[in-house]
């Protein structure tokens, strides 16, 4: 089964980390991807620049509507994901937990695909 692990943060609580925590979170990061690439279960994965970088699209009365920055209002942002193949839920759990910034503050949603099948 393929999941993907959604990894949020708060972008100010981040900036307030000392460089060396960040590092060391960076690195720590590393060392997972490099070990879920080499076991196989690494399908995709990427780090997302600022939520101030991005454009949502909608449509509103059949035109479109585009509007500068996330439309979700959230205390935490989504900063990267990762599409990995695991036996099952539990798996991919355990891999969630491994996620380093989760001890930071970090959130990682962790949910199923449902294709390609």
């Amino acid at each position: 089964m393929q999941y993907l692990l959604m990894c949020c943060f708060e972008e100010a609580l981040w900036a307030k980390l000392l460089d060396a925590k960040r590092t060391q979170i960076m690195d720590e990061y590393g060392k997972l991807l490099h070990d879920l690439k080499t076991s196989g279960r690494l399908l995709a994965g990427a780090k997302l620049d600022q939520s101030a970088s991005a454009v949502t699209v909608r449509e509103k009365n059949g035109k479109p509507v585009i509007t500068d920055g996330p439309f979700a209002e959230t205390r935490e942002q989504l900063g990267g994901y990762h599409l990995i193949e695991c036996k099952d839920r539990d798996e991919a759990v355990s891999i969630a937990l491994r996620i380093p910034t989760l001890a930071a503050g970090g959130t990682i949603e962790v949910r199923p695909l449902l294709w390609p099948e």
